[in-house]
């Protein structure tokens, strides 16, 4: 079981950039998957980014080539640098990992797939 909290949400106008974070009680370097998935209000939670432990990354296409997802394994810290944030990216973000069983590559911004989750930070973009 890993514990997750998620901060660095907030307002912003169309166009600015946040970068939202996620503390991990345990190594990163040792977390299989971690992603960021988001959910707007009355809509589904869906997947936007997915580090491996060893690096390799995956986006949902409505956010490719403005977010960057990264993580810091000695802070033991997640990160999503979201750029040229647009009002359709308003929801509530939220930071989940799956420590050690394997998701195939089509699954893994399936929120089913994670069974660890953080408390979720609001990012509200007005236009």
């Amino acid at each position: 079981q890993v514990q997750l909290v998620e901060s660095g949400g907030g307002s912003v106008q169309a166009g600015g950039s946040l970068r939202l974070s996620c503390a991990a009680s345990s190594s990163t370097y040792a977390i299989r998957h971690m992603a960021w998935f988001r959910q707007a209000l009355g809509k589904e939670r869906e997947g936007v980014a997915v580090i491996l432990n060893d690096g390799i990354t995956t986006y949902a296409d409505s956010v490719k080539g403005r977010f960057t997802v990264s993580k810091d394994n000695a802070k033991k810290t997640l990160y999503l640098q979201m750029n040229n944030l647009k009002p359709e990216d308003t929801a509530k973000y939220y930071c989940a990992a799956e420590p050690s069983l394997t998701i195939f590559s089509w699954r893994r911004l399936h929120p089913e797939e994670y069974g660890n989750w953080g408390q979720g930070t609001q990012v509200t973009v007005s236009s």
